[in-house]
C-alpha cells in the first residue's frame, strides 16, 4: 500500500515529511550497517574463508575485496543512477536495499573454506561486489528522494538526516557485534557467532522495506514523468554532453573531493593514527573516537539547517579550509595527549635511516599484499608502522640500510633474493633487534593507557569530527541542486562516490606511503590538506550557490 499524495495542510505536510526522512534514513543506515560488517569482522572472515588459498589467489581476492569497498561504488552509481532516472527514486533504492540485505544474509549462511573449498571465497567476494554496487546506488537515491520532498527553504535540513546514516550504520554494526560477542563468548563468536550480525540483517531489511513500501514516488520525478520531460538516455545526457559533464567535474573537484578527505581523516584516519601510530589500546581508541562522534553528530543537522540560511558552498568550503589549516597542529597535539612518552622519545633520541636512495621504493600498497624486501624498505616500513619519525640520510650506492637511534645503530638486511622461510626469520630477528634498540632509547612499545589525557584526546577528536559535520552535513543538498530532475540521480551519484570511494578511500594507503618516504609520521596529512585546499580554490572559482533553486525544473 503506497502513501497517498501529500495533503496541503501544514500538519499533514510535516507528518508526511517525517515519514519520508525516517524511511530514507533508516534504510540507508541499514545499508551502511551491512557494508561495515565486513570491515569490522575482517580478521575473522579472513580466517574463515581465505585460510586455505595460495599466495597468488589470496592477492587476487584481496584486490577484489578492496575493489568492492571503494572502486566498485562509482559503477554502482552509474548503474542505479541510470535506473533511478528511468524508473524513479523509490523503486531504485528499494532494489539497492534488497540487493544489499540479501547479499549480507548470504554471507551469514555461507560455508567456510574448510567446508566447500575455493567456492567459499569466490561467493564471498561476489556478495561483497554486489554490496559495493548497491551502496553506490543507495545514497544518491535517498538524498534525491528526500531533497525532492523537502519544502522550500528546508532542503538542507531534511537531507542532513541522510548524512548521519554512515556514522549511525558504523555505530550500529559495532554495537551488534559487541552485543553478540558478550552474549556467546569470544571462542563461540570466532567459531559461529560472527554469523549472527549478518543474519540479523534480514530482519532489519524486512522492517526497512515495509517502511519504504509505504512511500509514494518523489513529487518532482512524478511531475517530470507526467509532463513527458524524462530522459531516455540519462548516462549519455549526464556524461556525454559537455554542459552537464562540466557540472559533474565541478561537483567532484569543487565539493566532494575535499569533503571526502576531511570525512575520512576525521572518522577513520584519526582512529588509524591513534591505534597504529600512537599505539593506543584498540578498545580505548574506539571508545574515544565513539565519544567524539556522539558529541559531534548533532552538528550534521545544525550545518544542514544553517545551509538553508547562508548557502551550502560557504559552509563546505569553510570546513575544508579550517581542516587544512589546523590538521598538523591538531595531530601533533594528539600525540602529546595520547602518548606523551613517544613525543618525549622523539625529542630526545631522534632516529635516522641511512640508505642508498635507489634501494628505497614508494610503499603504496592499497590491498596490503605487496612484499617490500629491500634493506631500506624493511627499515622504513617497520618504523612507519610503529609510529616512529625518522630523518633520511643518503648512503653510498649498494650499501645496506642502517637505522641510527641516538647512539645505537641497527643494520638492516637485503631480503630480495632470500627464500620465504629465511626471509621471514631474518625479518623477525631484525624487527626484534630494532624494537629493543628503540625501547632502550625510550620509545614505548605501546601507549600507557594511564597516561592518556582522555578529555584532551576527545576534545581534539571532536574538532576533527566537527569539520566532518561542516563538509558532510550540507553536501547532499548541494549535489542534488546542481542537476536537473531528469538526470539528477545519475549525475549526483557519480561525483559523490568517486570523491568518497576514490579520493577518500585511498587516503590511508597514500598517507602511509608518504610517511614511509619522508620519515615524518605527520607527513601523510599532506594528502588531505592538498586535496582540501584544491577543493576550496576550485569551489570558490567554479561552484555556484543554488540553495533556492527549483528542483522541479
Amino acid at each position: 500500500m503506497t502513501q497517498a499524495a501529500q495533503p496541503t495542510s501544514e500538519a499533514g505536510l510535516k507528518r508526511d515529511d517525517r515519514m519520508v526522512i525516517l524511511a530514507s534514513s533508516v534504510g540507508t543506515v541499514i545499508e551502511w550497517y551491512d557494508f561495515y560488517l565486513y570491515g569490522s569482522l575482517a580478521a575473522i572472515i579472513t580466517a574463515q574463508f581465505f585460510s586455505g588459498v595460495n599466495e597468488t589467489t589470496g592477492f587476487i581476492f584481496a584486490l577484489m575485496a578492496f575493489a568492492a569497498g571503494f572502486a566498485v561504488r562509482p559503477f554502482g552509481a552509474l548503474v542505479f543512477g541510470r535506473l533511478g532516472d528511468l524508473w524513479g527514486r523509490k523503486n531504485t533504492f528499494l532494489v539497492t536495499m534488497l540487493l544489499m540485505g540479501v547479499s549480507t544474509f548470504v554471507v551469514g549462511l555461507l560455508p567456510s573454506y574448510a567446508a566447500i573449498g575455493v567456492a567459499a571465497p569466490v561467493i564471498l567476494i561476489a556478495m561483497r561486489l554486489i554490496q559495493g554496487l548497491a551502496l553506490g546506488g543507495e545514497y544518491g537515491g535517498a538524498a534525491t528522494y528526500v531533497a525532492e520532498h523537502a519544502p522550500p527553504g528546508r532542503r538542507g535540513l531534511y537531507t542532513s538526516f541522510i548524512q548521519i546514516t554512515a556514522t549511525a550504520g558504523l555505530m550500529l554494526s559495532l554495537v551488534v557485534i559487541l552485543g553478540v560477542r558478550l552474549t556467546v563468548g569470544e571462542e563461540a563468536f570466532k567459531d559461529w557467532g560472527w554469523r549472527i550480525p549478518f543474519l540479523v540483517s534480514i530482519l532489519l531489511l524486512g522492517v526497512s522495506l515495509w517502511i519504504r513500501l509505504k512511500l509514494a514516488e518523489s513529487p518532482a520525478f512524478a511531475r517530470m514523468k507526467a509532463e513527458g520531460r524524462g530522459s531516455a538516455t540519462p548516462l549519455k545526457d549526464s556524461f556525454g554532453r559537455w554542459p552537464n559533464l562540466k557540472l559533474v567535474l565541478i561537483a567532484l573537484l569543487g565539493l566532494t573531493a575535499g569533503q571526502a578527505v576531511v570525512w575520512y581523516t576525521g572518522q577513520f584516519y584519526a582512529l588509524f593514527f591513534l591505534e597504529k601510530v600512537l599505539r593506543v589500546d584498540a578498545a580505548l581508541a574506539n571508545i574515544l573516537i565513539a565519544t567524539a562522534l556522539l558529541l559531534a553528530t548533532p552538528f550534521f543537522i545544525f550545518w544542514g539547517w544553517l545551509s538553508d540560511k547562508v548557502g551550502r558552498k560557504p559552509i563546505i568550503l569553510a570546513g575544508c579550509l579550517l581542516a587544512a589549516a589546523t590538521y598538523f597542529p591538531l595531530f601533533n597535539a594528539l600525540t602529546e595527549a595520547a602518548n606523551p612518552r613517544l613525543a618525549a622519545a622523539v625529542a630526545t633520541a631522534p632516529v635516522t635511516v641511512v640508505a642508498d636512495p635507489a634501494d628505497c621504493s614508494v610503499q603504496f600498497d592499497p590491498v596490503g599484499k605487496t612484499v617490500f624486501d629491500s634493506s631500506c624498505d624493511l627499515a622504513k616500513s617497520w618504523l612507519a608502522k610503529s609510529g616512529v619519525s625518522y630523518a633520511n640520510e643518503a648512503a653510498p650506492a649498494g650499501a645496506v640500510a642502517q637505522v641510527r637511534i641516538g647512539g645505537a645503530t641497527v643494520v638492516s638486511f637485503d631480503g630480495t633474493a632470500m627464500a620465504r622461510a629465511d626471509f621471514a626469520s631474518a625479518k623477525s630477528a631484525f624487527e626484534t633487534e630494532l624494537g629493543a634498540a628503540l625501547t632502550a632509547a625510550g620509545y614505548p612499545a605501546r601507549a600507557d593507557s594511564a597516561l592518556v589525557n582522555r578529555p584532551l584526546v576527545v576534545a581534539i577528536l571532536f574538532v576533527l569530527v566537527f569539520y566532518v559535520t561542516m563538509v558532510y552535513g550540507p553536501i547532499a543538498a548541494a549535489l542534488v541542486e546542481m542537476f536537473p530532475t531528469n538526470i539528477r540521480y545519475t549525475s549526483m551519484s557519480l561525483p559523490y562516490h568517486i570523491g568518497n570511494g576514490w579520493f577518500g578511500g585511498f587516503l590511508p594507503t597514500t598517507a602511509f606511503a608518504i610517511v614511509a618516504a619522508t620519515g615524518n609520521v605527520y607527513a601523510g596529512l599532506w594528502y588531505p590538506v592538498v586535496v582540501a585546499v584544491a577543493t576550496v580554490v576550485l569551489g570558490v572559482l567554479l561552484v555556484r550557490e543554488r540553495k533556492d533553486v527549483d528542483l522541479s525544473a
